[in-house]
């Protein structure tokens, strides 16, 4: 601390206080939500033309589309699927790409081809990120009212009140019923008549009219004239007239009956095993999910007051539990840890204003953190909470070792008692800067991490930077003012070394005195350590991102193809038994024909979302294994797939959400589909690997009703003619729509149910020929059976099928590994055919790769560091080998916790480099600082006595903050907790590393730079 400092010291400590509590204010306007905001470098086009065949579809659609958005600037990657009559096209940016910009451009790519493409061709263009999937979801169900009621109160009581609330981007309504007014013609009686569904439908259209023909200047007014005929109800609708003439009038009535029911739906929605409508709330980049929550829960309960007492609303998901729990974990962590390095200063310092010197930095600093936290727009998430309980560790470290060498320098030096502070703070301010510059450095290289990893840890980075930088200006400028304040003579008079501290230092002085002569002794010492963490390097498993109990899951099911809606719902009542008998399900939704993120699918496939009950329960992979085991057994023909929702939700986002992803490619698509269904079966020896699916995706089978051209022109009718009129008997034609309130219901011109259930009724019904008589389509059409065609899959323009299995028990890169034995082995792919590995462990391979890069690019910043502040190359080199070391000590601990590594431990273990680095700094600072009149070796054992104490508390205290962390107490624990477990075993190694074999390192490369003396130079 300088002379301005202390002039200035009110006005110094005044702004900390006031930046301190502007953080304190700004926690409650910060958004809170599960994860950072992430923009994912992917858009998706759903392409529809109809019923055209997949083959066709992809020569004639899909490639055409590949091409052009393959232009785009900024494209990396194209994947595609084809079926029947759609296509999907994953295209995937380059990380940092403007996604709005890039979601427009291919948008425009598209219809600049518009015109070569079918006429009838619908295209949608999305941009994924995580808002895309909804926050919360909840459930209408009644044992009163209809679907069609249940469904209407979503849509125009419940969507306009939640969508009001800020921050929500939309409301999803799935599930129920559609009203809707069928008209259900008598194919005799038209015949009889000489009518037609085409003459039903134009008199209907006709008849449901509301225009403007003018106005009317009357009486000082002026009057718009409407000519209106609207139709309002079923009996309205049955007096339509048909025809008029000499014989009377014919009425609708007279040729078909007028009901209302409800439009066909090939999906079924349901919750807990009811029939069930669903709404669901997506939130707004950069909303808070808790807000979100809470005002939608408390507009529910108004609603809910207002309908009838049948009608019940249900929460089927809510992703703010897990954000509020995983807070509070984060928080007791957080004060838990606090208050354990608090007793273990008092015990080291045994003085309680010191002690509260130190312990209210913490607070200081992360008030101040928040504030930076909301200035650059970040939430409060598991990331930046994490962040900030992990950096109290270090927080408090700055703390304890600036207020220790005051109260060293008070009872050693001469001088006012003031001056002893100044000479002090002065004496440390360069070893502080330059421990604080070793652990703040090391994030730096994090700004350039791109991907899933670069996206989560940079708001971590950016918490723990802020936090350790406004450690070091408390530290620097604010605990030397404080202790100006405070302390007193008195305080200095206590005595610094206890009977055990001298023991220690006794017991330090002797093993240095033996080793240092033969410093090549401490190194045989060092082999255990680095053996038993390449050991356990070998032994420990990697992964992507931590696994967390999210307090739910996801189920994916697929029947056979071709599956009516009917009987896939049989079956999966059947799941829906299972689940309500597992004690830890609390609650479900069932999607058929849809899913979680409201894409409408296969009428044979969806997924359940499972809500958990509330820990203490069985692990979530404990239920998801045992939920599998009884589904695979009792219920088969039903392929399922389990997923946790985080891995789901990136999985998604990133195109695969598997964590096995085997890509075959050739040219030969009948090839690659026996080679799929080859390789799944021997994947599916692997231990491990659990649902498989081998890629190779049926539609549904077909009735192709193919038109004889010949017979069909000797009768006066043309393919297309027979086309719509079979269109009108089999869908039916929605003609008009009659308004009821605030929706419009179809109005259908439709044959009855019996007359086209089966293929026999199809083969008679009857078409009529330009010249008025009557054919049946037996006579005219072949109807025959085809089995549906596989789905057409191509990935960056080259036709692919993709094998996927997730993993259960195991960790990724073993299960990996074996699974690229298999597929290496002789004779398992022709030699016209090659793989490449995708899914989640391709993200692995790619974050692992930018990590190690981040990893070495803080070495090389810590070693400059190093070198700038002592200029000689032997003694930074002396301090990284050191800090290096602690690295085995990182592989041990994540060995021993069963823990893999995976990103979060990376970054844990980048971390260690830094925080090795500071304790490091202090040593050979303190070194520097002793007189010269000492011997090399005893220079080193004084040092090291006298930083003793210090590097024991601030060990012990950051071993104890981190612990609540590291034994993964509470929600959300699982994402940070590799993290603490990676920093408390280096912190473990620190203490030994630093006092025995840096003297040791120092000592060595002295005698081989040829020094005389054994004093280094200063």
């Amino acid at each position: 601390m300088t002379q301005w400092a202390h002039l200035h010291r009110r006005s110094i400590l005044f702004a900390l206080s006031l930046f301190a509590m502007a953080g304190f204010f700004v926690i409650y306007s910060t958004p809170v939500s599960l994860f950072p905001q992430v923009t994912f470098p992917r858009v998706v086009v759903n392409l529809n033309a109809g019923d055209m065949p997949a083959e066709r579809m992809a020569v004639q659609v899909t490639w055409p589309v590949e091409e052009a958005v393959r232009a785009v600037p900024g494209v990396s990657t194209v994947r595609s699927s084809t079926s029947r009559g759609s296509a999907d096209i994953a295209i995937n940016f380059k990380w940092g790409e403007d996604m709005v910009s890039s979601m427009l451009q291919v948008a425009s790519a598209i219809n600049q081809i518009r015109s070569t493409l079918p006429a009838n061709l619908a295209f949608t263009v999305k941009r994924m990120d995580p808002t895309v999937f909804p926050v919360l979801g909840y459930s209408l169900v009644s044992a009163k009212h209809s679907l069609v009621e249940l469904r209407d109160m979503a849509l125009y009581q419940i969507r306009p009140i939640l969508s009001a609330i800020p921050g929500v981007a939309k409301v999803d309504v799935l599930g129920g019923a559609v009203a809707e007014y069928q008209v259900l013609v008598d194919p005799a009686r038209i015949n009889a008549l000489g009518l037609n569904l085409n003459d039903i439908a134009g008199a209907l259209s006709a008849a449901n009219v509301i225009q403007a023909v003018g106005k009317l200047e009357q009486n000082y007014r002026l009057y718009l004239l409407l000519a209106n005929t609207q139709l309002q109800n079923s009996e309205q609708i049955s007096q339509t007239i048909l025809r008029s003439g000499q014989n009377g009038l014919v009425f609708l009535e007279d040729v078909a009956q007028v009901v209302k029911t409800t439009a066909p739906q090939w999906q079924r929605i349901t919750a807990d095993g009811r029939d069930a409508v669903l709404f669901q709330i997506n939130q707004q980049p950069g909303s808070s999910t808790v807000e979100i929550a809470h005002h939608a829960q408390t507009q529910l309960k108004l609603i809910e007051q207002k309908l009838p007492a049948d009608i019940k609303i249900a929460k089927w998901y809510d992703q703010s539990d897990l954000i509020v729990a995983s807070a509070l974990s984060v928080r007791e962590a957080l004060l838990i840890g606090l208050g354990l390095a608090i007793v273990t200063l008092l015990v080291f310092l045994r003085n309680i204003k010191v002690t509260l010197i130190a312990a209210i930095t913490v607070p200081m600093a992360l008030s101040a953190t928040v504030l930076i936290i909301n200035f650059l727009g970040l939430s409060f998430n598991i990331m930046t909470l994490g962040g900030m309980a992990a950096a109290v560790a270090l927080i408090i470290d700055d703390a304890i070792v600036m207020i220790e060498h005051i109260i060293r320098r008070m009872r050693e030096a001469s001088g006012t008692y003031l001056e002893r502070i100044h000479l002090a703070a002065n004496e440390f301010s360069k070893p502080l800067m330059g421990s604080s510059a070793s652990t703040i450095i090391i994030f730096a290289p994090l700004a350039f991490l791109s991907g899933v990893s670069g996206s989560f840890f940079k708001a971590l980075s950016i918490t723990m930077a802020s936090a350790l930088f406004i450690s070091f200006i408390i530290a620097w400028l604010a605990v030397p003012l404080l202790a100006a304040y405070t302390l007193t003579q008195k305080d200095t008079e206590q005595e610094e070394n206890g009977r055990m501290t001298r023991w220690f230092h006794h017991q330090y002085q002797r093993l240095l005195q033996s080793l240092l002569p033969r410093p090549w002794l401490v190194l045989l010492g060092l082999l255990p350590l680095l053996a038993a963490g390449f050991f356990s390097w070998q032994q420990t498993g990697s992964g992507f991102m931590p696994s967390m109990d999210e307090g739910g899951f996801i189920l994916d099911y697929r029947a056979a193809p071709g599956t009516s809606v009917s009987e896939t719902d049989r079956l999966l009542r059947q799941v829906e038994t299972i689940l309500r008998q597992i004690p830890e399900v609390e609650t479900y939704s069932r999607r058929t024909g849809n899913s979680l993120g409201g894409h409408i699918t296969e009428a044979n496939e969806g997924d359940f979302f499972i809500r958990l009950t509330p820990l203490p329960r069985r692990s979530l992979d404990e239920v998801m294994d045992d939920v599998r085991d009884q589904v695979s057994a009792q219920v088969p023909g039903l392929e399922i797939e389990l997923a946790k929702l985080m891995e789901d939700l990136i999985g998604d986002l990133t195109a695969v959400p598997q964590p096995i992803e085997v890509k075959l490619y050739a040219n030969d698509g009948e090839l690659l589909a026996q080679l799929a269904t080859k390789v799944a079966l021997e994947l599916e020896k692997i231990p491990g690997v659990v649902d498989l699916n081998n890629g190779v995706i049926p539609a549904g089978d077909a009735l192709n009703i193919r038109v004889l051209r010949d017979k069909a022109a000797l009768e006066g009718l043309s393919p297309d003619a027979v086309k719509q009129t079979l269109n009108n008997y089999l869908a039916g034609t929605i003609t008009t729509q009659i308004q009821e309130g605030p929706k419009m219901v179809n109005l259908r011109v439709w044959i009855p149910e019996n007359e086209r259930s089966t293929m026999n009724a199809m083969q008679h019904l009857r078409i009529r020929a330009p010249d008025g008589h009557w054919v049946p389509l037996k006579r005219i059409a072949e109807i025959t059976p085809e089995n549906g065609q596989a789905q057409i899959s191509r990935d960056n323009l080259k036709r692919m099928v993709a094998v996927t299995a997730r993993i259960s028990g195991r960790d990724m890169g073993s299960t990996v590994a074996d699974v690229i034995t298999t597929l290496d082995q002789p004779g398992m792919l022709t030699h016209d055919v090659y793989y490449v590995l995708g899914g989640l462990y391709e993200q692995q391979r790619i974050a692992f790769h930018d990590l190690m890069i981040v990893f070495i690019a803080a070495i090389a910043l810590v070693f400059i560091l190093l070198l700038y502040l002592y200029e000689h190359f032997h003694v930074a080199l002396s301090m990284m080998l050191t800090t290096l070391s602690a690295v085995a000590a990182v592989f041990i601990g994540l060995w021993l916790s069963n823990i893999e590594l995976n990103i979060t431990a990376m970054m844990g273990m980048t971390m260690v480099i830094g925080i090795v680095t500071e304790v490091s700094i202090f040593y050979y600072s303190e070194y520097q600082s002793l007189a010269d009149s000492e011997t090399g070796i005893q220079r080193m054992i004084t040092a090291g006595n006298n930083r003793m104490r210090p590097i024991a508390m601030t060990t012990v205290a950051a071993i104890l903050a981190l612990m609540p962390l590291a034994v993964g107490i509470g929600a959300g624990s699982e994402m940070l907790q590799p993290l603490a477990v990676a920093i408390v075993s280096g912190l473990i190694v620190q203490m030994p590393l630093v006092l025995i074999l840096l003297p040791a390192l120092l000592r060595i490369f002295s005698n081989m730079i040829g020094e005389s003396n054994v004093i280094l130079e200063q």
